[in-house]
């Protein structure tokens, strides 16, 4: 192996299980075998479909440089791989919302933590660097583990829309549960640390 290959990915928000980094152009085969993933697309609220890597290149090209939607991918910490990616978007910065989005996309990361902790690191992100008043979510019914993680970093169920999930499961329509986090209610966890004011000189 080269030395370049033994660099570490650039990263953000290092928490203790997870990091967060930058979208990157060589990953975008494995953004594609996650869009792919019919699990991952049962709760992430796609439609089951095939999506061809030329969807993706298009996706990474508009998401790379958007300015409404502020992207990360998802680190395991310890072995550096990309295991998800993870979003803030529809930001309105005047009444200080966005809505937060997230998949782990391989299936050995799921049910460890990864997902309550990248929550956490985002709601840090979105209340201690950003200034945001209010992080949305909205997450089907069904999707017990993922509700579980909102909720242990600090989401609360504040609305439904009854029977709108977006495809059926087990024959039915499920709820699409509205889920928020506001800032007087969240402790940093990381950037605290960081964005803090220096010593007095």
């Amino acid at each position: 192996m080269s030395e370049q290959e033994h660099e570490l990915p650039i990263v953000n928000i290092t928490g203790q299980r997870v990091a967060l980094g930058p979208l990157r152009r060589e990953l975008i085969s494995l953004y594609n075998r996650w869009q792919n993933d019919f699990e991952v697309q049962r709760t992430f609220g796609d439609l089951p479909k095939g999506v061809t890597i030329e969807a993706t290149t298009a996706w990474f090209e508009g998401e790379a440089t958007a300015t409404q939607a502020l992207w990360f991918t998802i680190y395991e910490v310890g072995t550096w791989r990309p295991i998800g990616r993870t979003d803030l978007f529809d930001l309105d910065w005047r009444n200080g919302t966005a809505r937060f989005g997230m998949l782990i996309g391989e299936g050995n990361c799921r049910g460890k933590g990864y997902g309550t902790e990248t929550t956490r690191l985002m709601l840090d992100y979105a209340f201690t660097a950003l200034g945001l008043q209010t992080i949305l979510l909205d997450v089907d019914e069904f999707n017990y583990a993922g509700r579980r993680a909102y909720e242990k970093a600090g989401f609360r169920e504040c609305g439904r829309w009854r029977g709108a999930s977006p495809m059926p499961v087990s024959g039915r329509r499920w709820d699409r549960i509205l889920m928020d986090c506001v800032a007087s209610e969240f402790e940093s966890p990381v950037l605290g640390r960081v964005f803090a004011p220096g010593d007095p000189r």
